[in-house]
Order: C-alpha cells, then structure tokens, then sequence
C-alpha cells in the first residue's frame, strides 16, 4: 500500500494539508456513517424518528419482505442499525461494528434487488454503498481518532 508520504500530489504545496487532514477525514466519515444508522435503527426498535417500532416492523419483514421471522429479522437489523451504529461512530469495537453493518447492509440490499440499481427507484445503490463504506472500516478499523486506538485494544 503506498502512504501519503511516498506519493507526490500534483500540486506539493497540499501535500502536509492532506498529511494533516487525513485522520480527520477517516474519523469524520466513520462518524457520520454510524450516525446515518443510528435513526434507521431506532425506527425500527422504539417506532422513533417516524418509524412503526418492533412489532409492526417485524410484521412488515415477514408479509412484506418474505422473512421467515420478521420480528428476529428486525430486532437484527434495527440493533445492528442502532447499537452497531452508534460503536462504528464511537470507534468502539470497530471491525466487528462495521463487519455486522456490512452484512446487514449487504442483506438489506438483496431486498431492493428486483428494483434495479438506482436508489431512486428503490433499488440496491445505497445499501450497497454504505455496505461498503462499512467494509472499509471492518478491514481497516477505527484509525487513529477513535475509542478503540485510545483504550488500546482492537478486534
């Protein structure tokens, strides 16, 4: 993998902005992407946010969405959502955070296959997006401004 340091910018004088600013923007994007969760889960769990709650989700996932146990399926996902969300946004416990994201994402998405690519149309685009921005940080971990890098522990 080559780092900043062994590549040349096409303009060098950005090069100890970008050296300086690249923890941020690995943090900032790891925040917002488990803050977006956060709400969707929360609709799902407590019927926040505008959401229906638990048991009319879960009845939503088994007659709408074809889920053998609708209720299972949406305490997974609203949980994932909501508790894997706010550690992928804490930087806690990172790679299993965003590892557990991906796959509900990536599950997620097989729902929103049958309407083609583009979110617009309620298609797979957006699960699929954020299932891997999720991968990223399951591979790579919190970086260096998160809870995990603080406590000195990582999965």
């Amino acid at each position: 993998m080559t780092s900043l340091a062994q590549t040349r910018p096409l303009v060098p004088s950005l090069a100890p902005v970008y050296a300086a600013t690249s923890d941020l923007a690995e943090a900032g994007l790891r925040i917002a992407a488990g803050a977006f969760l956060v709400p969707h889960g929360a609709q799902k769990l407590f019927g926040w946010f505008g959401g229906y709650g638990l048991e009319a989700t879960g009845q939503f996932f088994e007659t709408q969405l074809g889920f053998a146990n609708g209720l299972l399926a949406a305490l997974g996902a609203g949980s994932v959502e909501t508790f894997g969300g706010l550690l992928l946004a804490l930087g806690l416990l990172t790679r299993p955070a965003a590892a557990a994201i991906a796959v509900m994402l990536l599950v997620a998405a097989t729902v929103h296959l049958p309407n083609g690519f583009f979110w617009t149309s309620g298609g797979w685009e957006y699960p699929v997006l954020w299932a891997t921005v999720a991968g990223f940080f399951a591979i790579r971990g919190g970086g260096r401004l998160s809870l995990d890098r603080l406590i000195g522990r990582e999965i």
